[in-house]
């Protein structure tokens, strides 16, 4: 089988990487016909918040996609298209090189984008963007064959908000890279004894993700000044525009026991956080929150490490808290302090916590697993 990988994509996103990776190495030959269009994600926000009205991004929107019509015709034969992540502006040009070449398109819609701009208060439901944005998502399911999704609770908002087809619809996990994810034993916690009250090896959590109201990075700051006295140390990796505020937080809380860091190169992820003895996922109540997995979660997994995230139906569908994880109540530092003394106090439930999550990853959440999912899907359109 031979697919296009088509759009604006964002080219170094996760989502995209492992999906790609998965479909070759389930046998797939991968063309990727991409031109980026956004300039990261403050140039997205900068579109949001009314730069979508300058004539200067509807010209570099022509531009790309004259570019990828240009590209797309030296692709050579293929059995199907598929819309990566954010590819909802891209359907209409897609459909359209689909329906030439008489193959089937596939858009992996992964997230929502009229959700994630509410979320983030980048628009006011009901005003004009916001209409539009939805129009847009809305008309980019139906023009595809089949969307992709990465739980049946996303499926279920999409059923309910625009009112489409269940049988479009198949789910594909979102899943951690093992190409950058793994298990490191140099320096990295046992699982045995972890706390050293002397402070010279204290027991670390740590958290890697963007500043957003989804993730609940002030529960995690509340939960660390609760711990301050107890030797536990808070790691936060990443940026975002909530960033200063969540530092003033832990200022103004007193949790000296927090540090702040810049990104980190996915490259030397596995290893910067090899030290760490637990990883934190996502502990916001926004409805995106609810309905998916975050990527950190699985990527906790992949390097086996005992992972505390918060309690949503998407996460208890796919997990069993105190086997694979640990759930706890969204928004509530006192049973994150809880569950994290827990942890750091039961060596052997360190031990499990570890071992049959990352057991689990192996078996369900690999790329290799997840591009097996999506070969299965393509056949159905491909060899119906």
């Amino acid at each position: 089988m031979r697919v296009c990988y088509f759009g604006t994509y964002d080219f170094n996103y996760s989502r995209n990487r492992i999906l790609i990776e998965g479909l070759k190495r389930n046998g797939v030959e991968v063309v990727e016909c991409h031109v980026p269009l956004w300039q990261g994600t403050s140039d997205k926000v900068a579109a949001a918040r009314g730069g979508w009205r300058r004539p200067g991004l509807a010209l570099r929107a022509m531009r790309a996609y004259a570019t990828l019509l240009r590209q797309f015709r030296t692709v050579g034969p293929c059995d199907a298209v598929v819309l990566g992540y954010m590819g909802q502006i891209d359907a209409f040009v897609a459909r359209l090189v689909a329906n030439r070449r008489q193959i089937p398109l596939v858009l992996d819609v992964f997230m929502s984008i009229s959700l994630i701009t509410r979320e983030r208060r980048l628009v006011t439901p009901g005003d004009p963007l916001d209409r539009l944005v939805s129009w847009v998502e809305r008309t980019a399911c139906r023009l595809a064959d089949m969307v992709w999704l990465d739980t049946r609770f996303y499926v279920d908002y999409f059923l309910e908000r625009y009112q489409l087809s269940p049988s479009a619809f198949r789910l594909i996990p979102t899943g951690a890279d093992d190409r950058y994810f793994y298990p490191v034993s140099d320096g990295a916690a046992d699982h045995g004894p972890a706390l050293d009250r002397s402070g010279e090896h204290p027991f670390t959590v740590s958290y890697v993700g963007k500043y957003v109201p989804l993730h609940g990075i002030p529960t995690v700051i509340q939960a660390a000044a609760l711990l301050r006295d107890e030797g536990v140390r808070f790691e936060l990796i990443g940026e975002g525009e909530s960033k200063p505020a969540m530092v003033a937080l832990a200022q103004e809380l007193g949790a000296d026991n927090v540090t702040f860091e810049g990104w980190v190169e996915k490259t030397q992820l596995a290893r910067r956080l090899a030290p760490s003895d637990v990883c934190l996922g996502v502990f916001g109540r926004e409805r995106q929150g609810m309905m998916t997995v975050a990527n950190k979660v699985y990527e906790g997994l992949a390097m086996r490490k005992p992972v505390i995230t918060g309690r949503t139906p998407a996460v208890e569908a796919a997990f069993e808290s105190g086997r694979h994880l640990l759930l706890v109540p969204l928004e509530d530092p006192e049973a994150l302090a809880d569950a994290i003394r827990q942890v750091r106090d039961d060596p052997a439930l360190r031990q499990r916590l570890a071992e049959e999550g990352y057991r689990e990853y192996q078996a369900h959440y690999t790329p290799t697993a997840l591009g097996a999912l999506a070969v299965t899907y393509l056949h159905e359109l491909v060899h119906p």
